[in-house]
């Protein structure tokens, strides 16, 4: 439908009759307002539980990869230190 060629003037005119709807169940908004309110809270506790989850196992995963990375060169100085045995030289390469 061409919205230009409208006249502004022409207004649509209700014809029909309205029948009556269904008339809505009352209800206790108290007990409404209640029930939401549970809801929601038992919903943004469930998604913290799940993100305090996600965050310990990403952080465990962090301190785990450091201390794959540490604990060799931790070990050897320790042993050193206790053995008095110099540090080993890096191996040269050819190139």
């Amino acid at each position: 439908m061409d919205t230009e060629s409208l006249d502004p003037r022409d207004i649509p005119v209700l014809t029909d009759a309205v029948e009556p709807g269904p008339i809505a169940p009352a209800f206790d908004i108290k007990a409404v307002h209640a029930a939401l309110v549970s809801e929601t809270l038992e919903l943004a506790d469930s998604l913290l539980r799940q993100a305090i989850n996600d965050i310990e196992a990403t952080l465990f995963e962090r301190v785990v990869d450091r201390m794959r990375a540490q604990l060799p060169e931790l070990v050897d100085r320790v042993l050193r230190e206790h053995t008095g045995v110099p540090a080993l030289e890096p191996e040269k390469g050819d190139g």
